[in-house]
């Protein structure tokens, strides 16, 4: 019995040594958020995404699913499905699930009173007393900026809820115009303010139209400032071009300086995809950037298949600017 038990040891400290090495090599790469000097996920779990599975049993399934695979960047809002996203997060990560990751959510609010009474909910719904970063929500109009920083404004919220400690970090996130970005950093400049991170459309498509990647990544790199990457697949509407896989999109999201890929996972196979693709990246080098930017540019050129761009279908505060205060 004593070789036996000696044995059936000997082999379950095999495959516990095993699997520790499986694991770290197929880890998920981690990356510094600009300034702040946290590390991050290279991926990061789309907020939006979790509100749509049939139930929040599969939300928390999908979401401590990817905590337990190494992804510890989540990404949610004030108003996806009314709430709903927040909520299941919020849930999904009892149990001591929220010490294990970098939690961010983001608000509409331009003034002062709307932007706090947001944040107040979102901490409320996230179950959580302080947030690691809040974002300011689509900036798509020219005039965002000045509204946010004017007296009275959100700015102003954000940065009394940091010195009570309800927040660690801001940025601001957009999907509209990258000059809106540049304006929104030169606002924040000419106020004495210095964002942490910002949030943009980073895809395949993106390099050859009114792009994100060459007018605002520099400036971010620059200054330091954490780049967030979201829609590597165009919200899906990329793949219906024919011109690459989903693979591929997320790859080439990857290989940009971003610190975080943001990436929507309404189930268990779009995670496992995520996955696949993460786990022990290496950035593709410049001929595998071009080939794959060759692939789109012509699909890309007139911006049909970045509908966030061209069109109101992703603008959630046009369709609801009560949401702005």
């Amino acid at each position: 019995m004593k070789d036996r038990r000696e044995f059936i040891g000997s082999v379950a400290a095999g495959l516990t040594v095993a699997n520790s090495a499986l694991a770290q090599s197929g880890s998920i790469p981690k990356r510094t958020l600009g300034r702040t000097g946290e590390s991050v996920s290279c991926v990061g779990l789309g907020g939006s995404h979790i509100g749509n599975p049939k139930d929040v049993q599969e939300s928390t399934r999908i979401i401590r699913t990817a905590i337990d695979s190494g992804i510890n960047f989540m990404d949610n809002c004030w108003d996806y499905h009314d709430g709903k996203s927040e909520d299941w997060m919020g849930q999904a990560l009892a149990d001591g699930y929220r010490q294990k990751i970098f939690l961010m959510t983001k608000i509409d609010g331009h003034d002062r009173k709307t932007a706090e009474k947001q944040l107040n909910e979102s901490l409320k719904r996230l179950r959580t007393d302080h947030l690691d970063l809040l974002q300011m929500h689509e900036v798509i109009r020219p005039t965002d900026p000045e509204k946010i920083f004017a007296k009275g404004g959100a700015i102003e919220a954000l940065q009394e809820a940091k010195k009570a400690g309800k927040i660690r970090y801001i940025g601001f996130t957009g999907h509209k115009d990258p000059h809106i970005h540049l304006s929104m950093l030169k606002t924040a400049e000419a106020h004495g303010f210095t964002f942490d991170t910002v949030q943009m459309p980073l895809n395949v498509m993106d390099a050859h139209f009114n792009s994100f990647t060459k007018l605002v990544v520099p400036e971010l790199v620059k200054r330091n400032i954490g780049v967030l990457g979201m829609k590597p697949l165009g919200g899906g509407i990329i793949l219906k071009s024919n011109t690459v896989s989903a693979e591929d999109c997320l790859r080439y999201a990857l290989s940009l300086p971003t610190s975080v890929v943001i990436s929507g996972c309404d189930s268990m196979d779009r995670l496992e995809q995520t996955l696949r693709v993460a786990r022990g990246f290496q950035k593709l080098n410049q001929s595998q950037m071009d080939e794959l930017l060759a692939k789109t540019r012509s699909a890309a050129e007139k911006g049909e298949f970045e509908l966030y761009k061209t069109s109101q279908r992703f603008d959630g505060t046009i369709r609801n600017p009560q949401w702005l205060g």
